[in-house]
């Protein structure tokens, strides 16, 4: 065994422990308090669906674990148990090409970890999202989804994966550096392509019938200097009943999504402060910091695995007894997670900030306790837990606790 092999196992036992020790502190706290409302909710949510909440979590909890430990089983199999190597070997035998073997292997590994975590995603949409009202998938919706994922994964990965195997055999010791152009390009490329091309294949947009709420949003717009390409209605009831709020594109090309969900769940006001919440990050230049913040990290990224593959015992320190650039791809992806779990709480740190800089924005551009109320009633609706344990949340959650959230609101109305 060599001294990365063991570094990389002692990590992974450290990374595998703490997330199921989350996983048991999130079940424990949540059960302690699953039979009383908290008193900033008590007038808008019932204890029964307190109580539904609860354990919805729970059950989703179970599938968290599973879900971890199979990432970890597949991950010991591909390196150290040598299926990696094995694959590699097949890919050898068809082809004398070492740009179409390193592609086949990656497409091949990437095909597998998808076919052995379908059973998985099938539990959760027609076990858990059923069980709690939520799925409104059917077998040949989930199964057209599934097809139509893979086929635009061909389409879009598998010119990236020619472009940076290519700069890595023939672009020297700065090939990382070129791809790093090359992704940054193709990042804003899928930006741009997301809202035209892409998220239609899956969902219906219509724009937003011209009413009082369109007047009434359109004015806020115009307010906060938001240019967009319309205000559109998503058919998100197609699958799930959660809702949600978002939008996408860059430039002038921006478009706003409401799922048709989250239209039927809240009144105007609310509609309006929410919109204002999501033009806050935009305000704020929260999508400018996190593109910034994303180029960095994959530079960052990709100088390490420049680094990382002339180093023979990367290789032999994984399960891999040879090196080769697609091999060095598939490693460092694997690899990855397993450093960088301990890093979650600083990513959501950063992304809490930003979620109450645009509470802020919304609270001083719309009405405040429209936004408290929205934000309670989308809690509700979608049966998210109002009380998560701290240390879970620090990992796991892009926004702040429920109750922490209100209470930052409620502050800034007064």
């Amino acid at each position: 065994m060599t001294t990365f092999t063991l570094i990389f196992l002692i990590t992974l036992a450290a990374g595998t422990g703490l997330q199921l020790w989350l996983s048991w502190r999130q079940a424990r706290y949540v059960t302690a308090r699953q039979h009383q409302v908290p008193h900033a909710f008590a007038e808008h949510i019932t204890p029964a669906q307190h109580l539904k909440a609860a354990h919805y979590t729970l059950t989703r909890l179970v599938s968290e674990r599973c879900e971890i430990l199979l990432s970890v089983g597949l991950l010991l199999a591909w390196t150290l148990g040598g299926l990696l190597q094995q694959l590699d070997q097949f890919w050898a035998g068809i082809t004398s090409s070492a740009l179409w073997q390193g592609t086949g292997l990656i497409l091949s590994v990437t095909l597998i970890s998808s076919l052995l975590a379908l059973p998985l995603a099938i539990w959760q949409t027609f076990g858990i999202e059923a069980k709690f009202g939520f799925n409104h998938s059917n077998p040949l919706q989930f199964a057209k989804d599934q097809v139509l994922e893979l086929v635009l994964s061909l389409v879009i990965g598998l010119p990236l994966i020619l472009l940076i195997l290519s700069l890595m055999t023939s672009a020297g010791s700065l090939w990382w550096l070129w791809a790093w152009f090359g992704l940054m390009g193709f990042m804003l490329l899928i930006n741009w392509a997301f809202p035209i091309w892409i998220a239609p294949l899956f969902n219906t947009f219509r724009p937003l019938q011209a009413d009082g709420l369109r007047t009434r949003l359109e004015a806020l717009l115009t307010r906060c200097g938001f240019a967009s390409d319309g205000i559109f209605v998503m058919d998100g009831s197609k699958r799930s009943a959660h809702g949600n709020a978002y939008f996408t594109g860059f430039g002038k090309h921006k478009r706003i999504v409401f799922y048709d969900t989250l239209l039927d769940g809240l009144s105007a006001d609310q509609i309006e402060a929410v919109l204002a919440h999501e033009l806050g990050h935009f305000k704020c230049h929260h999508i400018r910091k996190r593109l910034v913040a994303m180029a960095l990290f994959s530079l960052a990224g990709l100088a390490l695995l420049g680094w990382l593959a002339e180093q023979a015992w990367f290789y032999t320190g994984l399960g891999v007894s040879h090196a080769s650039p697609a091999l060095a791809l598939i490693l460092f992806f694997l690899m990855m997670p397993v450093f960088t779990v301990f890093f979650s709480p600083l990513m959501s740190r950063s992304s809490r900030k930003h979620e109450f800089e645009a509470d802020r924005f919304a609270a001083e551009q719309t009405n405040a306790q429209a936004l408290i109320t929205g934000l309670v009633a989308m809690y509700r609706d979608n049966a998210s837990t109002l009380t998560p344990d701290p240390w879970y949340s620090a990992f796991h959650h892009s926004h702040p606790p429920a109750s922490v959230r209100i209470a930052h609101l409620q502050a800034v109305a007064t």
